[in-house]
């Protein structure tokens, strides 16, 4: 196994300006670092810093209050947990997240959101407790062409690397 991530959690003050509430002190100190289940699972689940619940067509944007740092040549792509995925059709609304490495060093701090939809053709109401996992990441590696010779840098998430 390679190791070349190491997860961490936004500061305080950048995961306050998206809580708001009295008990952003209380969520802030309760948020675990995404973790693998197994030996043998190649996912880290990220888990939900509140409670939350979707209806059928509801969507919700999970400010997580994790970073990670992520060598180069490798990228984390998120999804959601499989049986929620399973059970309910909750889908992220970019269909597979992708955080690269040089997003760690944004001015948010590479705080990652997770955006998700329940997708239901049933009427299942998704309902996920604070800490249960809701979403997975997956580090792999990844190339480049030999003429690349990008030399921009990024600042921002959602969309940033397009806005020049």
């Amino acid at each position: 196994m390679h190791r070349i991530a190491e997860f961490k959690k936004v500061s305080f003050e950048e995961f306050a300006k998206s809580f708001t509430t009295e008990n952003a002190r209380e969520i802030y100190d309760n948020i675990k670092l995404p973790v693998r289940a197994t030996q043998g699972s190649a996912g880290y689940d990220f888990f939900a810093p509140t409670d939350f619940e979707l209806k059928p067509g509801e969507t919700a944007k999970i400010p997580t209050g994790i970073r990670a740092r992520i060598d180069d040549g490798w990228v984390l792509k998120i999804y959601p947990r499989s049986g929620l995925g399973f059970k309910f059709r909750l889908q992220l609304d970019n269909t597979v997240g992708i955080i690269d490495a040089d997003y760690y060093n944004s001015d948010n701090e590479g705080h990652i959101f997770i955006k998700v939809t329940n997708c239901s053709v049933e009427g299942k109401t998704v309902s996920v407790k604070a800490g249960d996992g809701f979403a997975q990441g997956i580090f792999l590696p990844f190339g480049i062409t030999v003429d690349d010779e990008v030399t921009d840098v990024r600042n921002g998430g959602f969309g940033s690397t397009d806005k020049k």
